[in-house]
């Protein structure tokens, strides 16, 4: 012992950041003043982390939370006497507990997008990643976490300012208690942490408090709960412990209908099954319960934290200014007085509503324009220490030489000037004035999630996921996009920008597993493909567990997808390995001016289709991967109702056989090929007025369309007859039977629900038409970017 510490080996020392957490809420109990003195509580979280000698006066402490952490490495116990056994055995694990905090931001849509201005969602969007992403984990001291919160990290001296003026008057002592070991994850819009037993209610209602206190009107939830060391490894337990139904119990009574609904239907392994259920799973299971209870209003659980069921409320007297979005009252008008720069239109804004328009300029490094925001002049209030989703992008290609070249192969000018889009019409001058829509949400999760047992792996899961998911829109970004330099803009919010270079995107949100973006139209598709396949590509390359060993068998195959070209085999030798996770999306295709509420929950729509379908080909073909459903609308009169309801009512067509005169939604795959026949399509020159033409016949039958498509096919020369049939009518529309020769075109056979259905593409294939540049066009930047690197 040197100095009252004790040199421990290391494969007694924790070594797992978690394990650092546990073993400080361990050491210091179940009051709000430690047990152990906070100076010596903070020289052991040093002396883990650098591997030096620690006090001896956490030795038990240390010792304890090893024990916890192989416990189950050990024999698992069979019957509630082994269980007993624990007990007496770790009275320690038994006696002590430790707080467990969930929350995070809910309708998030619903105040994101409850404005009409992109300035405004990206101001809205942006408060809330900083809170998600900054203020939460500054709580816990994130800054001292390195890469692991690299946001924090970067504004250090902001977020220690935030628990001095903040936290620490709000609720004293609660930045004492937390450190950042004790973070499980904090991404996604949700933060799952563990904290001493006395601080749990403290720092739900901080988690809320500061979505409040930010953005006035933004809903959130958090809810806390305290455990037992022993119900991290072991689930949640009764008191007395052997009143607790355990393996032998549920092995009896697997098949009943009750106990099937909290364990899951039995399966062939049953000890596993149990054993997945009953771990830290659990107990986040049983947080979201509470969770959705308090976002809810039910006050059950609430113990001596104020109730969450009152929504904040604004003056609304029928004679007051009200701003110009949110139709709120209104405090101030921004005019051009007193030397002061106003903004375009000299709107009136509420307090709510200049906050994310200023939080929205500050993101975009939008200054000159931010000078009509005086903090004093709204209480005090400041947008804060904000890292744009664009700046994290310059800094991924800097990382990433090959990707940069791709990104920007003709290297224009001002490479490291330039700015970022400040509207709709910048993305859409991209585009001829259309704009894609992408909204991704990953599939396969809540299963996956089910089978994690402990808080380590939650936290590696969790890290995985937002990774992958990040640098995949990254990836896709860079590889099918390249800055624009923007021409013919007479909009006020872009005065005096032509002639400037952008970054003709705009990345609403990236969290956890979700992705919502705005990019140039005759891109969308293609950068959603590559987004959804480079999610998985990541997944498998970041943890080899992701990967699944099964493969997939020609029949199947086919069952699956329906691009079918001949050289499918070659195609597929490039794939990446199947992943057990995958990520769906959305595509909206319309124009820029419209408004953007719709677009979004168009867009929504999409989403929700394309990941009902990759439920199904789960369900019917074991299928992992990700789909997309797409729409282009060149006019927002074109849909009267929801998505689902136009394509039933207005594109299918008979009965017995049925016309389907669309494809979607697609899998990676026919996506992938889409875009390839998209592009034959334009290469052969076939006329527009005949796209159009062979498109309003479809209604009239199989065979009248069938017959025109062939009329007009056999009118083009031969090399542009032979580039149809190899990328539309050979790939897409062979029949069934390999015995029949010839092909359907433009027309699929589909076989549902014991009947045959009629599918064609080739609608599609029309309203992706003037988004498609010819081949020659869409390799020039590839060919650009190999020469580069």
């Amino acid at each position: 012992m040197v100095n009252g510490a004790t040199r421990q080996s290391p494969a007694c020392q924790p070594t797992a950041i978690l394990e650092i957490g546990l073993a400080w809420c361990f050491a210091w109990g179940e009051a709000k003043i430690p047990q152990v003195d906070i100076h010596v509580l903070r020289q052991m979280r040093r002396a883990i982390k650098t591997g030096e000698a620690f006090p001896e006066a956490i030795q038990l402490h240390l010792k304890r939370i090893i024990q916890l952490n192989h416990l189950d490495k050990a024999n698992y116990p069979e019957n509630a006497e082994a269980l007993t056994a624990l007990v007496q055995k770790y009275p320690d694990l038994w006696n002590k507990r430790i707080g467990l905090v969930y929350g995070g931001a809910t309708k998030i849509k619903q105040y994101v997008f409850e404005a009409s201005k992109l300035q405004d969602i990206r101001g809205g969007s942006a408060l809330l990643d900083r809170i998600n992403l900054i203020d939460l984990p500054a709580f816990f001291k994130g800054e001292e976490a390195g890469d692991r919160f690299p946001q924090c990290a970067r504004v250090a001296q902001y977020c220690q300012q935030l628990r001095t003026d903040w936290l620490q008057t709000e609720f004293p002592g609660l930045q004492d208690a937390l450190i950042p070991e004790l973070i499980v994850y904090s991404t996604g819009g949700n933060i799952l942490a563990f904290c001493p037993v006395a601080y749990t209610d403290d720092l739900a209602n901080a988690i809320e408090k500061r979505y409040t206190t930010e953005t006035l009107t933004a809903n959130s939830c958090a809810v806390g709960q305290a455990f037992r060391f022993l119900e991290l490894r072991y689930g949640l337990l009764k008191d007395p412990i052997e009143q607790t139904p355990w393996l032998d119990w549920y092995l009896q009574n697997a098949t009943q209908p009750l106990v099937e609904a909290l364990f899951g239907k039995a399966e062939d392994n049953l000890t596993e099954q149990f054993k997945k259920r009953k771990s830290f799973n659990e107990l986040v299971r049983q947080l979201a319960v509470r969770f959705n209870q308090r976002r809810s209003g039910d006050d059950r659980f609430r113990g001596d934290r104020p109730s969450r069921r009152y929504p904040p409320m604004l003056e609304t007297h029928p004679y007051v200014q009200r701003d110009q979005t949110e139709n709120r009252s209104a405090v101030q008008q921004i005019k051009d007085k007193q030397n002061r720069r106003g903004l375009p239109g000299e709107p009136w804004f509420s307090d709510v509503l200049a906050r994310k328009r200023v939080t929205g300029q500050t993101a975009k490094r939008d200054n000159q324009n931010k000078a009509w925001f005086k903090p004093d002049e709204w209480l005090g209030w400041h947008p804060g220490e904000l890292e744009s989703w664009t700046t994290r992008y310059d800094d991924f290609l800097q990382k990433h030489a090959e990707l940069a070249a791709q990104y920007n192969p003709k290297k224009q000018q001002l490479q490291d000037d330039k700015k970022e889009a400040r509207s709709l019409r910048e993305i859409g001058n991209a585009s001829s004035g259309f704009v894609g829509y992408i909204y991704a949400d990953g599939n396969n999760m809540g299963g996956y999630i089910q089978t994690i047992t402990t808080a380590e792996d939650y936290q590696q899961f969790s890290e995985a996921v937002s990774v992958a998911t990040e640098h995949a829109v990254y990836y896709a970004l860079a590889k099918h996009l390249e800055p624009h330099q923007l021409a013919g803009i007479n909009d006020p919010e872009s005065e005096n920008r032509n002639g400037t270079w952008i970054h003709p995107f705009e990345i609403l949100t990236i969290g956890g597993d979700d992705v919502m973006l705005v990019v140039p139209a005759n891109k969308a598709l293609a950068i959603a493909q590559t987004l959804c396949k480079q999610f998985e590509t990541l997944l498998v390359d970041k943890n080899p567990a992701f990967r699944r060993s099964q493969t997939v068998c020609a029949e199947t195959f086919k069952a699956i997808h329906r691009y079918q070209p001949q050289d499918t085999n070659q195609e597929n030798s490039n794939e990446p390995p199947p992943c057990e996770l995958s990520m769906s999306a959305g595509v909206l295709i319309t124009a820029q001016d419209t408004p953007i509420y719709y677009a979004e929950k168009l867009t929504t729509q999409l989403l929700k289709s394309a990941k009902n379908q990759a439920k199904h080909l789960k369900k019917e073909h074991e299928y992992f991967g990700g789909t997309i459903d797409f729409l282009a609308m060149k006019a927002v009169t074109m849909l009267s109702s929801n998505i689902q309801h136009f394509r039933e009512y207005g594109l299918v067509f008979g009965n017995k056989p049925k016309r389907k005169l669309y494809g979607a939604p697609y899998t990676l795959h026919d996506i992938k090929g889409l875009l390839k026949t998209a592009k034959a399509l334009k290469k052969s020159d076939f006329p527009r007025s005949q796209l159009y033409q062979i498109r309003s016949l479809l209604e009239r039958g199989k065979h009248t369309a069938m017959l025109n498509y062939r009329y007009f096919r056999v009118r083009l020369d031969k090399e542009k007859q032979e580039l149809l049939q190899k990328h539309f009518e050979d790939a897409w529309c062979s029949p069934k039977d390999p015995q029949n020769g010839g092909n359907l075109a433009p027309w699929m056979s589909i076989r549902e629900d014991s009947s045959t259905t009629y599918e064609t593409i080739w609608r599609e294939l029309v309203d992706l038409y003037p988004f498609t540049d010819k081949p020659e066009q869409a390799d020039t930047k590839s060919s650009v970017a190999s020469q580069e690197v």
